[in-house]
């Protein structure tokens, strides 16, 4: 009696266990599952692609005292992506760290070249924890560049033992704003010059993100995206892109399905990536995937609606697209114009001609 009890509760412990590793193993394997491919990739995520000689390149930048990084690529490329693992790099090696996006200052704002500056004064003292001492530092007689200069100065990099990495995230929202460009673009350009002179602002390391060309006219002595380290982000090549399907689970060493997706999206990497989830997730086939992609019904409509949006709100950028897409040979566009699209995505340059960004852009519009 006592045997069969002992048994008993042995079996029941064994199922019990077993259960528990198998819901275990269930909640690893949903963990391990890919997330919906949306704006930057976290850093401890195993979907990041690492571009090793330009992220060897910036880390290597970001130690020179009153480093300039420059980054520019179209929007969803891996701007941001890759900023998240420089500022990582230099708080790796007790660097402080602020980042600022652009996108999130009121327009209001990036229209008053006083109120900018305050508002990315403020912004920069609250990132490092400290009180902003606005009023303190600045000085109607002087002006605002030079009350910020002397904030940053003897408020912010006074303060600090080590560098300081100041990344600026969609700077190209300024671009928008001739005058306050005009005055704020150079600025930054004096802040870069004046580590060679004072080495208190060797302390300052500046991270410039952008997705267009500056289309404000700027003097060459005065203009930031002429001097310190560009990085150029291009499209995802055939290998990248069977690289990154392996880690969605996918096999295409064959590189035929790499080729077919390519041959719709080329390699940009959000759209490269939006179709991987999908493909992994066993959701759609390829030839579905192709097949629905420049339709309302496919998995790149929301994506399409957003650049349909834009396109209907400026009239000469449609007209701009419609003109590259309907062409045989590559198209000169108004520099302005030409810009902006390529900022999008849509389209791309070439020798200073305009072609369409991938036969997805070039079906849908």
């Amino acid at each position: 009696m006592l045997e069969s009890y002992v048994n008993a509760k042995q079996a029941t412990l064994a199922t019990r266990t077993a259960k528990q590793d198998q819901a275990k193993s269930l909640e690893i394997d949903q963990d391990a599952l890919p997330c919906y491919p949306s704006g930057s990739v976290p850093l401890d995520s195993p979907f990041y692609l690492q571009r090793p000689l330009v992220e060897e390149q910036v880390e290597r930048e970001i130690r020179k005292p009153g480093a300039l990084i420059r980054i520019k690529a179209p929007k969803e490329m891996g701007k941001t992506s890759l900023m998240l693992r420089i500022l990582d790099y230099a708080n790796q090696h007790q660097y402080h760290t602020v980042s600022l996006n652009l996108e999130q200052a009121d327009q209001s704002i990036l229209s008053d070249l006083n109120q900018f500056l305050r508002w990315l004064c403020a912004n920069i003292s609250r990132q490092l924890g400290r009180k902003p001492m606005l009023d303190e530092y600045w000085d109607e007689d002087m002006g605002s560049k030079i009350s910020s200069t002397l904030y940053l100065q003897d408020y912010i990099l006074e303060s600090i033992d080590t560098p300081l990495v100041l990344a600026l995230d969609e700077v190209n929202q300024v671009f928008e704003h001739s005058q306050v460009a005009k005055d704020f673009l150079p600025l930054l350009r004096s802040w870069y010059e004046e580590a060679k002179k004072l080495p208190i602002w060797q302390k300052l390391r500046l991270i410039v993100i952008h997705s267009t060309e500056i289309y404000v006219p700027l003097q060459l002595n005065q203009s930031p995206f002429n001097v310190g380290l560009p990085i150029q982000l291009e499209d995802f090549n055939l290998a990248e892109v069977q690289q990154l399907a392996q880690r969605y689970g996918l096999n295409w060493q064959d590189g035929v399905q790499g080729r077919q997706l390519m041959s719709m999206v080329g390699g940009h990497p959000a759209l490269v990536s939006l179709a991987l989830y999908h493909l992994s997730r066993q959701e759609i086939t390829m030839s579905q995937l192709l097949e629905t992609a420049p339709t309302a019904m496919g998995i790149y409509s929301h994506h399409l609606q957003r650049h349909w949006a834009t396109l209907e709100r400026q009239p000469e950028l449609a007209q701009a697209i419609d003109l590259v897409f309907k062409a045989t040979e590559p198209v000169v566009l108004d520099p302005i114009i030409a810009y902006k699209l390529s900022s999008m995505g849509v389209i791309k340059q070439l020798g200073g001609k305009a072609v369409a960004g991938c036969e997805l852009y070039r079906r849908y519009f």
